[in-house]
């Protein structure tokens, strides 16, 4: 089915205590998602789940596997596998966000870059939730530090990368231990072909819940493209930065080295300016993102891998340094702008002809009106006529 409103929460037949901490983050209308995925999870229903970045998946499946953990119960009840670190992370922040007026309730978060022997402490604690990488919880049910098999409910979210980094063999030996498994849901910006094979061996006539990037769910971006030289692409994103006065930005960079590069330049500007990517480790990493998140870096510069789970609302823009090697990463990266009912902006820069190539068909299976744009001859972005990538 396909899912265009959100419902009030209040007519979900919510706890108080969950109701509470709705309230608190003054959410009192479910997002589409999560009025298509709550009902059907609450009654330990398989769901498939096809929807955008940034329509608050998280609480989609978040909320139901809340209401159903037994407090008094010391076993693994629920697990969510995600394809990165920092999608596992922002997951298990935002679900305990949910859970935190339900004492005895207790979560942890596995994930590889962290010392093993802090997680297995953890895990001594007896959590009921489980969030975890693929690679990660393999490993510790080797080391047999956790056992999922109680589980009753598994979540796969962002279904369709976990399974296209190849952890496909790991899912579906972790989904196999969950003997006693009542519900499985996945959740996914595109359902592949990997993802519905796994709906096929593993799921019971799944509720299928579609809510498209249209009307008022498709974030309201203005899309440009500059073509530049290599050499002025720094000093574009600076006068941009200057011109727009923007609070608060992503970059883009399809590689480690140039998102490093990109911040030392931007430094040297005198831009606030900080980058992650997988050589740097965890602990700075997960510093530079609560940086980020908390409204205290005004630039925040990334590889595609690494900003997966960066949820903020208010990103004013997003700068794509390099063009995106696929369609699907353009999407997920302007995605990060134009939410919560704000407007944003993506800005592309292309240096040679394969780019714009490649930009001019980004923009064809996207959908997406993307403006050929320049400096004026007053310092300000003016549109070059006739010429776009649609």
């Amino acid at each position: 089915m396909e899912i265009t409103q959100g419902v009030r929460f209040d007519t979900l037949g919510l706890s108080a205590e969950v109701m509470r901490a709705l309230e608190k983050k003054n959410y009192e209308v479910s997002t589409p998602i999560q009025a298509g995925c709550i009902p059907p999870m609450l009654d330990w229903q398989d769901v498939t789940a096809k929807a955008p970045t940034g329509t608050g998946k998280t609480f989609a499946f978040g909320i139901p596997i809340i209401e159903h953990i037994d407090i008094d119960s010391d076993q693994v009840q629920a697990v969510v596998l995600a394809p990165t670190r920092e999608l596992a992370m922002q997951i298990t922040s935002e679900m305990r966000d949910l859970a935190q007026f339900k004492p005895g309730i207790r979560m942890v978060c596995l994930y590889g870059g962290q010392p093993i022997g802090r997680q297995i402490d953890a895990l001594k604690k007896r959590p009921q939730i489980v969030v975890a990488t693929p690679g990660r919880l393999q490993d510790h049910m080797k080391r047999r530090t956790v056992r999922i098999d109680s589980a009753r409910t598994a979540i796969l979210d962002e279904a369709d990368r976990m399974l296209d980094m190849g952890f496909i063999h790991d899912v579906t030996k972790l989904l196999d231990q969950m003997k006693n498994r009542k519900n499985l849901g996945l959740f996914s910006a595109t359902i592949s072909r990997e993802v519905m094979d796994i709906a096929w061996v593993y799921q019971r006539d799944p509720v299928e819940v579609t809510v498209r990037a249209e009307e008022e769910n498709k974030p309201d971006i203005l899309q440009y493209r500059l073509e530049v030289t290599m050499n002025e692409k720094v000093d574009t994103v600076a006068k941009i930065l200057e011109l727009e006065q923007y609070d608060r930005v992503m970059i883009f960079c399809n590689t480690k080295g140039n998102t490093e590069r990109v911040t030392k330049l931007l430094q040297m500007r005198g831009v606030d300016a900080q980058c992650i990517h997988g050589d740097i480790p965890q602990e700075k990493r997960e510093k530079v993102m609560a940086r980020f998140r908390r409204g205290e870096l005004r630039v925040f510069v990334a590889t595609d891998v690494a900003a997966r789970g960066i949820d903020v609302d208010d990103v004013d823009a997003v700068f794509n340094y390099d063009v995106p090697d696929e369609n699907e990463y353009y999407v997920h990266r302007i995605g990060r702008t134009g939410r919560a009912k704000r407007r944003g902006a993506a800005y592309t820069l292309v240096t040679d002809y394969p780019g714009q190539v490649r930009l001019n068909n980004i923009a064809k299976h996207t959908k997406n009106d993307i403006r050929l744009v320049a400096f004026g001859e007053d310092g300000q972005l003016v549109p070059v006529e006739g010429r776009q990538a649609r």
